[in-house]
């Protein structure tokens, strides 16, 4: 009979990102973005109801009951924690945990440049990390914390649905609250944040209306706030905050990001082809006067461009950054091209690359 200790195990020792326990099957694992399933038997509805009991708590299981799901975290003894999500569905329990990295990376080993870490020395403004479902938004933000943490004596709020990464008080001084457990909303929780002293503001999710606007406010008001979107793209990243509000409220909100929003970094997580694992490809935007104008005047079609013609202030596109990985061989050409905003420029780019080493082999 498996067990989930067992099961946890295995993720831990061999690195796995997400373990799904679903009926009709054996459990699965996430391994390098791969679905792989165990060799084992093909789980029951006994079991997997059997499985989620053994890990999540009474109060967990009656909201299931009640709600159909649940979202918390949980620590696997000192070696990992998890994100979970467990569920009902055709009446039957499933889950799937998402394993927390236990060691925070360093800028170096995100592959971040030194424009993004100056960021975090700004006594005031919105910083955004956005990207897709899976694409290590959390593991980046975990670690810009961390940094301050240790580099600065700050007092730091986090809102978080679930916490993930447990940061401990080191320089600064963390204050960690979960949806649920701790306050009811994440606009609830930065109202209140606005009351607490903060330097520093986490936002784990700006999902709404309501959040997004009071993280503007504290980012206005002289706090360093930290996001997540999932949104693909710096542009589309100011259009998306922009239309989430009334059209009457649009200018203003547009002049509000213009001075507030001081970086965004988009990131995709793609399978490395030189070595086992993944590794990010980052679009990134800072704050300039021409970045702003851009914002404030409706014209955020033509940021990528700005991108473009930005790197003496660290800034990229992702198609940039793609074929710099594809280039210094880290990436396979068939993924930078799926994950390519303009593909038929990179498919040229990598043609005269190609071109160009033939001639030098000649």
């Amino acid at each position: 009979m498996v067990e989930m200790a067992d099961l946890l195990q295995l993720v831990v020792d061999e690195g796995v990102s997400d373990l799904h326990i679903e009926v009709g099957v054996p459990p699965v694992v996430r391994l390098h973005g791969d679905m792989t399933p165990l060799d084992l038997p093909p789980l029951t509805a006994e079991d997997t109801e059997r499985l989620v009991k053994s890990f999540a708590s009474e109060v967990h299981i009656q909201k299931i009951q009640e709600v159909g799901s649940v979202d918390f975290g949980f620590a696997f003894g000192d070696q990992a924690r998890f994100r979970v999500s467990a569920f009902k569905q055709k009446n039957c329990f499933g889950t799937i945990l998402r394993q927390i990295p236990n060691t925070l990376l360093t800028f170096e080993q995100l592959g971040l440049p030194d424009s993004v870490k100056n960021l975090l020395y700004r006594p005031r403004g919105l910083v955004l990390v956005t990207g897709p479902t899976g694409s290590g938004k959390s593991t980046t933000l975990a670690s810009m914390i961390n940094i301050i943490n240790n580099e600065r004596a700050c007092h730091i709020i986090t809102v978080e649905d679930p916490i993930e990464f447990y940061h401990p008080h080191k320089k600064s001084v963390v204050i960690q609250r979960e949806i649920g457990s701790d306050t009811i909303s994440f606009e609830d929780a930065l109202r209140r944040a606005l009351r607490q002293d903060p330097d520093i503001i986490l936002v784990g999710e700006m999902r709404d209306l309501e959040t997004i606007e009071a993280a503007i406010t504290a980012a206005e008001t002289g706090h360093l706030v930290f996001g997540t979107l999932h949104t693909c793209g710096a542009a589309e990243t100011v259009d998306r905050i922009v239309d989430a509000f009334p059209t009457t409220q649009q200018q203003q909100i547009r002049t509000q990001l213009a001075s507030s929003l001081i970086g965004v970094i988009s990131q995709e997580l793609l399978p490395r082809c030189d070595k086992k694992g993944r590794i990010a490809a980052f679009e990134i935007m800072i704050q300039t006067p021409g970045i702003q104008a851009l914002i404030r005047d409706n014209k955020t079609f033509r940021i990528t461009s700005e991108l473009q013609t930005g790197a003496k202030h660290g800034m990229n596109t992702m198609d940039m950054h793609l074929f710099e990985l594809y280039k210094q061989g880290k990436i396979a050409y068939e993924e930078m091209v799926n994950m390519a905003r303009d593909q038929q420029d990179l498919i040229n780019k990598a043609k005269e690359l190609a071109e160009q080493l033939e001639e030098e082999g000649n």
